[in-house]
């Protein structure tokens, strides 16, 4: 049976939701403000997490960051604020998937199913990654630049170790989106994927002008340049 670990104050949403979740046979761990929800708090103690972003007492944000602390667990927000920023942030901080409120149940589902479907991917054991002088150390979640730490956003991370997981292919900004968050296209789209990539070059490229690890391949998408030594 899947666990979820759910954190909403509005009773009547918190109510149907509960019940709609129950009925496709998930166990909760039900909180209503962020208090409840640190103290009842288990790493590893469930497959999804939903947070709603605005709390009596604090913020689903703050939650995350706690969460992403000591476990990988997908965490679907639930929030008001439909504003870019707030969304990008959202993901930025650890983040899966966000859903804006009011929503149909029937997209609601369909989000919680796609995350449980990858959740087992997140408890697998943690691998290292190398190449073209980027080392990731994924079970400390550290990178490694010619052996100088890294120190990188949860989204830009995730991006990082997709190029690095697939070196040589090219990935278009649909397939990168599509992997990495199930998101509105609206709000992330090719746009904010370019955001993302040259925040993300800056950071590991000798060069962010004339990027020789992640490439830009005209038309088609973005590919990681593994590098002389892997060829």
């Amino acid at each position: 049976m899947k666990r979820i670990f759910f954190v909403e104050d509005d009773a009547s949403l918190r109510k149907g939701l509960t019940f709609a979740l129950q009925q496709k046979g998930y166990a909760l761990t039900i909180a209503q403000t962020c208090a409840e929800a640190k103290a009842r708090w288990q790493a590893g103690g469930c497959d999804l997490v939903i947070l709603d972003v605005s709390l009596p007492d604090g913020s689903g944000f703050d939650l995350c960051r706690m969460i992403r602390q000591s476990s990988r667990v997908p965490i679907l927000f639930l929030t008001a604020a439909d504003e870019e920023t707030d969304i990008i942030m959202g993901l930025d901080i650890g983040g899966d998937d966000y859903i804006t409120k009011p929503f149909k149940l029937a997209v609601f589902l369909s989000r919680v199913n796609a995350l449980l479907r990858r959740s087992g991917n997140f408890s697998q054991p943690d691998a290292e990654l190398h190449s073209h002088g980027i080392d990731v150390q994924r079970l400390q979640r550290k990178v490694f630049k010619n052996q100088t730490p890294v120190e990188l956003t949860t989204s830009e991370y995730r991006l990082l170790c997709l190029f690095m997981e697939n070196p040589g292919q090219v990935l278009s900004p649909e397939q990168i989106l599509g992997r990495l968050w199930d998101c509105e296209e609206n709000f992330l789209n090719s746009n904010t994927l370019t955001v993302y990539i040259r925040r993300l070059r800056a950071k590991i490229e000798d060069d962010p002008s004339r990027p020789q690890r992640i490439v830009t391949v005209r038309g088609m998408g973005y590919k990681w340049n593994a590098g002389e030594e892997e060829k």
